[in-house]
């Protein structure tokens, strides 16, 4: 098979399951948004932004998996990818550890948004840290079966698992229609109650495929025990902690625009739940190219093929920038009849309008920081990235956008006061990231031998 249609069947493979999971928050916000109030979907925005940091911040960490097992797997050494796999499952318990207690206790975080203490997020919140073992335990599996080029492995758990985290919705947000009279609807407590059901059926799906299934048994990974191999868990965690970084610093500059955003009232922190909704959907298109695209150069790295790891690097970024052009350029056109999916509020409508005009913009940066982030850990380059990241995103991207939404200097213009500010200002930073990356990327590759 050609070396590009290879990529993109290994990327629609990824992307499939990666839609099926950002399907989980994009059906809260649109079920709560037709079947609850504005204050609940603006609860739901408060609380999935903290939970969403801390989740992809630990899922960054365990991706340090995937150019360490795609190396194994490239190397033609099964058991190196078996051992692998088990120090990723310690690894993933350890971080369990030390996010559980801030879902337990979100006081400090939720101060920032100015408002009284919110009990609905607290539940949301707790109820989603039962759920965060069986999580990190899944993304674990997912970097394996991504890392030997079998991304269907999960990917059609993942959409198993949304059919289910619907049903579960419609349960718990609409038990009156399931004959289910004396419930109480649950709302954002609901939603967050269905995600940790889903997770824990999708975990027990996968440690069967273990067992059963032919493309993973010559692995061997959970047929004996391993104690944590501190040297191993040190290998990872170099790799893996900026990894987690860069990720925490892209997140969280979304996480904190929801804080500020809540400000400003529920009708524009609804519009901006919307807009960072489809915006995190519309990711999923790059991130599906980057994690294949990252998987084969590591291969091929492992393998010793240095010159077709550098062109594929190149067709990967390629291909992103091109689709997401493409996408952003129908995303504006036709954003009245998506904002319409969401919601029927025209105050919300009215404001996310203005809104979408950012993702439309930023689609292709988006697309070249994060397809070149993944080739560069490929190349085990990770703390240089998450440097520039926090330049980027925090200082530019968070910060300019805090003198610009509230117009901290005097200066701003009309349409860019408000949440327009803060989404101007994290469009900017992505655009930096993007070509700080793309060079970097550019020199590491050229360096490589061969």
């Amino acid at each position: 098979m050609p070396p590009l249609r290879h990529l993109l069947r290994l990327a629609a493979s990824v992307l499939i399951g990666q839609l099926a999971v950002i399907g989980f928050g994009v059906a809260d916000t649109v079920m709560l948004g037709h079947f609850a109030s504005t204050a609940s979907l603006a609860a739901l925005s408060i609380g999935q932004a903290i939970y969403i940091t801390m989740f992809v911040s630990l899922s960054g960490v365990t991706q340090s998996l995937l150019p360490t097992l795609g190396r194994g797997f490239g190397a033609g050494q099964p058991d190196a990818v078996g051992t692998g796999f088990r120090q990723g499952l310690w690894l993933a318990a350890g971080l369990c550890l030390l996010v559980i207690g801030i879902l337990l206790w979100p006081q400090p975080l939720l101060a920032l948004t100015g408002q009284a203490r919110d009990a609905t997020v607290d539940r949301y919140l707790a109820i989603l840290a039962l759920g965060l073992p069986a999580a990190l335990a899944f993304r674990v599996h997912a970097a394996l079966s991504q890392a030997i080029s079998r991304p269907l492995l999960t990917a059609t758990l993942q959409i198993a698992g949304l059919g289910l985290k619907l049903l579960l919705n419609a349960v718990f947000l609409l038990p009156e229609k399931f004959g289910l009279h004396g419930m109480t609807p649950l709302g954002a407590q609901g939603c967050a109650a269905a995600t940790v059901l889903t997770q824990y059926a999708l975990l027990a799906v996968a440690l069967l495929q273990h067992r059963y299934s032919p493309a993973l048994r010559p692995y061997a990974a959970l047929s004996r025990w391993d104690w944590p191999d501190w040297k191993a868990q040190a290998h990872l965690l170099r790799l893996g902690a900026p990894i987690g970084l860069s990720l925490l610093v892209e997140v969280s500059a979304f996480t904190f625009m929801a804080l500020f955003i809540a400000r400003l009232g529920n009708t524009v922190l609804a519009a901006h739940q919307i807009t960072a909704s489809l915006a995190t959907v519309l990711y999923m298109l790059p991130l599906s190219i980057s994690i294949a695209t990252g998987s084969v150069v590591a291969q091929q790295l492992g393998a010793g093929h240095t010159r077709a790891a550098r062109h594929t690097a190149w067709s990967g970024v390629g291909v992103a920038a091109l689709l997401s052009i493409v996408i952003g350029l129908i995303v504006w056109l036709q954003r009245g009849t998506i904002i319409g999916w969401y919601t029927a509020d025209p105050k919300v409508q009215a404001v996310a309008d203005h809104l979408f005009l950012f993702i439309a913009l930023y689609q292709v940066f988006d697309a070249v920081q994060s397809t070149s982030a993944f080739i560069l850990r490929s190349y085990h380059i990770a703390l240089l990235p998450s440097i520039l990241y926090a330049l980027s995103l925090w200082g530019v991207g968070l910060g300019g956008g805090y003198l610009l939404g509230f117009n901290t200097l005097g200066i701003t213009p009309r349409a860019l006061q408000g949440a327009a500010g803060f989404w101007m200002g994290n469009t900017t930073g992505l655009a930096i990231a993007a070509s700080c990356f793309a060079v970097l990327l550019w020199r590491v590759a050229r360096r490589a031998p061969g």
